[in-house]
């Protein structure tokens, strides 16, 4: 026994990477095939603390502004709302507004970890594969082309729009004898948003209507939607969730190789097909709610690897966590940077994203799949 335990490779026995039959198999353990491990009470105390985090964001969004409310005002304007009282009325007004941000961070996260998983890309988010440009330009077609104007065509267009997005960007990129792999989806995602942000300009330039139509809505806001218009786009974001959700485990196999999740017994194109259709849900009930926000996709997971390692069976429902909180804090610090202005939830969330994604490329982050 003794000379066997000997024979056993250093990393084994000191608890190193595990192998694909072991704990970090797609099938059991609590983590991923790739990656650091993490306890689940580790896991727990994350999602508690995004939890919290989630409810003092919430109460941010509803306090702060260019007229501030203290919580008691919130609860009172909440429980017994008064039509008379002004500081009632600020609040109700801001009520839209963070549903919106629970909702499109929610969205967008979760539809940026799906993406990473889909593509085994680090840097796959639905911004820079193209995804939110190609929702972005079908909205502004419809504006041009047929007059659309109301949340429920902006939602068929931009579900229409980020699909086809989708299917251009993968059938480019599996061109060439190796196939999509994750360098050329990005650099077929930033070649697609570059000439679909090219377009939509165009459009932009020689119609004054569509302009006004999509002009704050284009840099990513929270404050155009009401609270009844987005519960319509409620069942396409629960199945959206749902699916992404419960692919985990294909994404988990997926980081072995697809030869390996093959051999696991998974139907690697059609779950990929699957996972791709929630994550085209997502991101366009996100960018009918709140334009085409960028980062909070690529952030989010990111942040998260560091906290619970890389199983998808973590990282997805945190993601679904932290999206919220990062976009409502976002666009609270919009609304005070720069009174008695404000800044668009798009512009601040490119400020904390682009500083990010600049250090993962000068750094070559590479964090595990």
């Amino acid at each position: 026994m003794t000379e066997v335990l000997a024979r056993r490779p250093a990393a084994s026995r000191a608890g190193g990477p595990e192998t694909a039959e072991g704990p970090g198999h797609p099938s059991g353990g609590a983590v991923g095939p790739i990656g650091r491990r993490r306890s689940l009470p580790r896991v727990l105390t994350v999602a508690v603390a995004l939890a919290v985090l989630l409810v003092l964001a919430t109460a941010l969004s509803l306090t702060v502004g260019a007229r501030n409310t203290g919580l008691p005002v919130v609860w009172d304007a909440l429980t017994a709302f008064d039509p008379a009282d002004g500081d009632h009325l600020v609040v109700h007004s801001r009520i839209p507004r963070t549903v919106a941000g629970l909702l499109a961070g929610l969205a967008l996260a979760l539809a940026g970890t799906a993406l990473q998983g889909i593509t085994r890309n680090p840097l796959a988010d639905p911004g820079i594969l193209g995804l939110n440009a190609g929702a972005a330009l079908a909205v502004v077609l419809g504006i041009h082309l047929a007059g659309i104007a109301g949340v429920t065509g902006f939602v068929w267009l931009g579900f229409g729009g980020c699909a086809l997005a989708a299917v251009t960007v993968y059938a480019v990129a599996s061109l060439g004898r190796e196939g999509a792999t994750p360098v050329k989806l990005a650099l077929a995602g930033a070649a697609l948003t570059a000439g679909c942000t090219s377009v939509m300009h165009g459009v932009l330039m020689i119609d004054q209507t569509a302009l006004d139509s999509f002009r704050f809505w284009q840099v990513g806001t929270l404050g155009v939607r009401s609270t009844e218009t987005m519960v319509s786009l409620l069942p396409f974001l629960a199945v959206g969730t749902a699916v992404c959700l419960l692919s985990a485990r294909l994404f988990n196999a997926l980081a072995l190789g697809d030869d390996a999740a093959a051999g696991l017994g998974l139907r690697v194109g059609r779950g990929r097909g699957i996972a791709a259709a929630g994550v085209v849900l997502l991101v366009g009930t996100a960018v009918a709610i709140a334009g085409p926000i960028a980062f909070v996709g690529l952030v989010i997971p990111h942040g998260l690897r560091v906290l619970v390692g890389s199983d998808y069976r973590a990282l997805l429902p945190l993601s679904a966590l932290a999206g919220p909180v990062l976009l409502l804090l976002a666009d609270a610090f919009g609304r005070v940077v720069l009174p008695p202005s404000e800044v668009q939830v798009g512009v601040m969330t490119a400020v904390i994203g682009a500083p990010v994604f600049i250090w993962l490329i000068r750094t070559r982050k590479q964090v595990a799949l």
